[in-house]
Order: C-alpha cells, then structure tokens, then sequence
C-alpha cells in the first residue's frame, strides 16, 4: 500500500514563532507526517529567529534561498540549495542580514518529540527572548 501526501507551502497559513515574530509554516500536520516534524520558516529582512536548541532533536535545515544561519553566534552563509545539519544541544538561529531578499527555509526535525501541537522542549539561550 502506498500511502504519501503532497502539500503546496504557499496553501498553509503563516503564523509567528512563539518566541519571535518571524513567520513559520507548520507543514507536519497537512502532510501527516508521524516520524518527523517540518516547518518551513521564512525570514524577511532584519528578521531572525530565537537562539535555541532543541532538547533531544536533531535538526536539519534546507536552504530554499540564499540563507543565514548562526550556529553558536557565528554567522553562516548558506547558498540556495545548501543543508546544514545541527546537533540537538548545538545554540543556532536563522537571520537574514540583508535590505531586500526574503531567505526561506525548511527545518526538519527528528526523532520528533512530543505531539504536532506541541513539539517539545524549545530551549532559549540564556538572556535571549
């Protein structure tokens, strides 16, 4: 039995991150997906989300533009296309560094943690919010 899902981002409504004002896609549920999480986050210029890790996930983010990333405060340049992969306890947030581009991203997560409603634990960095 094959069993798959196909879902145009553009079709699922944007909401902010509940840390930062930065839009997310929430595409796990409208997929169905039961063995891992993904969002897509777009990030506008001056934007960025959250420094955080993610307690017991492993995640990897696929660069659908040109992109940026900080992993542990320093800043990444990622091309379109572009994967980086981060260690569950590794600090790291997207940004967007530039006066007129919009970089959107796919985060992928696994082993998912929690419910779709709720992913688990989302750890901020101390003296960030």
């Amino acid at each position: 039995m094959s069993e798959y899902s196909i879902v145009e981002p553009a079709n699922v409504q944007t909401e902010p991150f509940d840390t930062c004002e930065t839009a997310v896609r929430k595409l796990t549920e409208p997929l169905g997906c039961a063995e891992l999480r993904l969002n897509q986050v777009v990030v506008e210029p001056g934007d960025d989300t959250t420094p955080h890790t993610h307690e017991g996930q492993e995640e990897v983010l696929v660069a659908r533009t040109d992109g940026q990333i900080a992993i542990e405060g320093e800043v990444h340049d990622v091309p379109e296309g572009g994967i980086v992969r981060v260690h569950p306890d590794t600090v790291r947030n997207l940004l967007n560094r530039t006066e007129d581009e919009t970089h959107v991203w796919l985060a992928i997560g696994a082993p998912p943690v929690g419910t779709v409603e709720n992913f688990g634990a989302y750890v901020v960095a101390d003296g960030e919010e």
